[in-house]
């Protein structure tokens, strides 16, 4: 389904990541970790148009999205949700919700996610006329992937879901990707909650200065030592 090969990207000037490969097949959860600063971010920003890779390609169900304007990608099907969530805070859930459908014209189509948006997260149910602003950290998360599902994408593209978020809540982000998956979508997450991640992840990826260091299912890597030691703290 998506296929990054051997993709370089500068940030500020800097060599973020470098030649690096990646590959997700639809129906997976696949998970990128890594420390601060190893290029995570800046591999989902060159995959979603937020960055412009200086070499390498990106592809998506065979055809190259490297270069694209972020828009266009987004109508190709894949949904992106920054580290910084970009809620409108002073606008309600509601309306937030709403900008998330702006590619489709009729109101039957804007609307036919919420269904599966209101099932991830009664919260936002619960909370539809309220500001963005007075939502809880693990609620802004909830509606920032809320608004990206109704996008309708087929690979959903998460960076950091948990950052900043209570341990509970946390714990619902992780059985709401499950489930996403579950509807039918693909999902890319970039995480530093390894084991967490690792618990959902069909396979995974470790980046380390910008270089993809290793690779493997879910279950290979969780029990590899060095990462037992270095990342899980065990």
């Amino acid at each position: 389904m998506l296929s990054v090969h051997e993709v370089t990207t500068a940030y500020q000037g800097l060599v973020a990541i470098s030649a690096v490969s990646i590959e997700v097949a639809k129906g997976e959860i696949v998970c990128v970790a890594g420390a601060n600063g190893a290029g995570k971010s800046t591999l989902l920003k060159s995959i979603a148009g937020a960055e412009r890779p200086r070499s390498g390609t990106v592809t998506f169900d065979g055809a190259r999205i490297d270069g694209m304007a972020q828009h266009i990608i987004t109508s190709r099907g894949i949904a992106y949700v920054p580290e910084n969530r970009r809620l409108f805070p002073r606008l309600s859930v509601r309306d937030n919700l709403r900008l998330g459908s702006y590619l489709f014209r009729s109101q039957s189509d804007r609307e036919a996610p919420l269904d599966l948006v209101f099932k991830l997260f009664p919260r936002l149910q619960e909370r539809l006329e309220q500001r963005a602003e007075t939502l809880s950290g693990g609620e802004q998360q909830m509606l920032a992937i809320g608004r990206a599902l109704m996008t309708r994408p087929r690979l959903l593209m998460l960076d950091e879901p948990s950052q900043g978020i209570m341990p509970k809540l946390v714990d619902e982000i992780f059985q709401a990707v499950n489930r996403i998956r579950d509807a039918g979508m693909t999902v890319l997450i970039v995480e530093q909650r390894m084991s967490e991640c690792l618990e959902i992840a069909d396979r995974a990826y470790i980046l380390q200065t910008g270089r993809v260091l290793m690779q493997g299912s879910a279950a290979e890597i969780s029990v590899n030592p060095d990462v037992r030691k270095a990342y899980l703290g065990l």
